[in-house]
């Protein structure tokens, strides 16, 4: 049976346009079923269905109480989750969502070229990539440094481009266990282009299949 997502991309704060390529990306993978919603409804309903739950470029407050509750207990219970860019930037007065996703939205450089560097090449969201990574995006700079809470995957270079505000050790994609449940985080995914790259469409379907449990570490 083909694993299903719910991809859910409601925005309260800033909506990035490229929202309807990363969901056709995702569905042009291939490998799931996706049910894509903006609707908080979708969240208060029953997510056994799902294989994994997909915040994909969500912003602001995206879940009613009762969506909270849910979501929560289906990763709790052994759901997958993955978030997409600005899924770091949703749920700020949830704390749980915070301890769920691994860190938080700080700030970001202008957008521009840089390189990413694969911490793990052992996990399937990595495995494909090359060793350093040429990309374009906005190098999210996170409100504390989620390492130790979480397994890095690949750091940012922050000597390849202007503006980094974390340091040597800059985190960019991750993964982590919540209760029973898988959580994936990848802060790329800014502009169309990145989900008409090869290397990245890779990355994101891998990524989201290891949470579904579709992929071993």
């Amino acid at each position: 049976m083909t694993a299903r997502l719910l991809v859910y991309t409601r925005t309260t704060d800033y909506r990035h346009d490229s929202i309807p390529d990363a969901v056709a990306a995702v569905r042009g993978l291939g490998e799931f079923v996706v049910d894509h919603t903006e609707d908080p409804a979708s969240l208060e309903a029953s997510l056994d269905g799902y294989a994994a739950v997909v915040f994909l470029s969500t912003s602001g407050e995206v879940l009613t109480p009762a969506g909270r509750e849910r979501l929560a207990g289906y990763v709790e219970a052994g759901g997958g989750f993955a978030g997409v860019h600005a899924a770091a930037c949703t749920e700020y007065d949830w704390p749980y969502f915070g301890e769920l996703l691994g860190a938080r939205f700080a700030r970001h450089p202008e957008y521009q070229s840089g390189r990413v560097v694969i911490e793990d090449h052992d996990h399937p969201a990595t495995r494909s990539l090359p060793a350093v990574w040429d990309f374009t995006d906005e190098w999210y700079d996170f409100r504390a440094n989620p390492r130790g809470r979480v397994r890095v995957l690949a750091v940012a270079d922050e000597s390849s481009y202007e503006g980094g505000g974390m340091g040597a050790d800059h985190p960019l994609v991750w993964c982590r266990e919540q209760g029973r449940g898988r959580v994936f985080y990848t802060a790329l995914g800014h502009a169309s282009q990145a989900y008409a790259d090869p290397h990245f469409r890779a990355h994101l379907g891998d990524g989201i299949a290891w949470a579904a449990r579709l992929r071993d570490q």
